[in-house]
């Protein structure tokens, strides 16, 4: 078809603004409404698959209608040349802005959050978009984010199996359960936009490689988190990336946590660790001093005077309890007089005899007091 000629008598095909597998997408006159348009125009092959994708990406399109999504003008799925007529958005894509290097963490969330409401739309009807991208979201001159590019779209519970040259760079985004060849869901969905926002936040794609090492690396290893990222958003972003679907949360859950942050949580205080024992024995042995100098002051208050222990408030009709808090009377014995011994005589075998033989005898004396 020329550039000259109209579509259906209507849409004057212009420039190419992209090319995918099996269709190729134009910007486009609409000479009846006089508005631009984009035309995705499909090259159906004899392959039934393609068929049935096409006329899938039409009426999941077609009943769609979103400010996230691309709007639907005019379809034809069953001419010569299938075509879908949508919006024309004047921008660029989310990749190239990813190209000019990380976004703030607040237009992460602003976009992230029109993303995720968007796919709850498509989710709630029954559709899983399987192809979420930095390449299928138009950034418009506001930077308003509209998800594109219905190609892969399926039935929730359909196959996650499509052929390779057909999913063309996208391998860096497919959901684990997506690798396995397992049942694709809502959340095939969910873990693409959680690697969408990372890169968002970094710059960088997170599994990086040729398809198949970036489809294996993540069923190896999580997607790391960068430094200095919100509390709340590490935790959302490693939900949404989580290996298991059972984990993820929904898109509406998504879109709700990135519109509503939290602050982060207070710093915890971090315990002290245990004391030398030196210190503890130091700190025992106070106590058990005061305790000790306590008791004494006590007992001392109360036998120093020699009077009577103090009156208690008890009743007169329980002595038992009186006595259990009366102390201990203390007795004083009185001093013994002391009585001097007998006296001892003591015969000093070192002296020599006197005249006549006999030793010298003397009386012992009893020291008394000490004198």
């Amino acid at each position: 078809m020329s550039n000259t000629s109209l579509l259906a008598d209507r849409y004057r095909l212009g420039e190419v603004l992209g090319t995918g597998g099996v269709a190729q997408v134009r910007r486009a006159r609409d000479v009846l409404l006089a508005r631009d348009v984009a035309v995705k125009l499909f090259r159906p092959g004899e392959d039934l698959a393609d068929a049935r994708r096409i006329d899938n990406e039409i009426c999941a399109l077609a009943g769609l209608s979103h400010p996230g999504l691309v709007t639907v003008y005019d379809a034809d799925p069953g001419g010569e040349t299938p075509y879908v007529v949508l919006e024309l958005i004047e921008g660029r894509t989310l990749r190239d802005r990813v190209a000019d290097g990380p976004m703030a963490v607040e237009d992460v969330r602003r976009v992230g959050a029109a993303l995720a409401d968007a796919l709850a739309h498509v989710h709630a009807r029954g559709f899983v978009h399987r192809d979420v991208k930095p390449s299928n979201v138009l950034l418009d001159d506001d930077e308003i984010p509209r998800l594109s590019d219905f190609g892969l779209v399926s039935m929730v519970g359909g196959s996650g199996i499509t052929k390779t040259d057909q999913v063309v760079g996208t391998a860096a985004y497919l959901a684990p359960e997506q690798v396995r060849g397992q049942e694709v869901t809502a959340a095939a969905d969910v873990y693409a936009l959680g690697l969408v926002l990372l890169e968002c936040l970094t710059g960088h794609r997170e599994y990086e490689g040729s398809e198949v090492e970036a489809a294996v690396a993540r069923l190896h290893r999580p997607p790391a988190m960068p430094d200095g990222l919100p509390f709340d958003l590490v935790r959302l972003l490693s939900r949404m990336t989580a290996l298991s679907a059972a984990r993820r949360p929904t898109a509406r859950e998504c879109a709700e946590a990135l519109r509503s942050p939290v602050a982060d949580p207070p710093t915890l205080v971090v315990a002290q660790p245990p004391r030398s024992r030196g210190l503890l024995a130091a700190a025992a042995a106070v106590v058990l001093i005061s305790a000790v100098g306590t008791g004494l002051s006590t007992w001392n208050s109360v036998t120093s005077t020699g009077s009577e222990p103090p009156a208690t408030n008890a009743p007169a009709s329980n002595p038992a309890r009186q006595a259990e808090f009366a102390p201990t009377p203390v007795v004083v014995q009185p001093t013994a007089p002391v009585v001097a011994p007998a006296p001892v005589e003591v015969v000093d075998r070192g002296t020599p005899a006197g005249p006549g033989g006999k030793a010298k005898s003397g009386k012992g004396k009893d020291k008394k007091g000490g004198a």
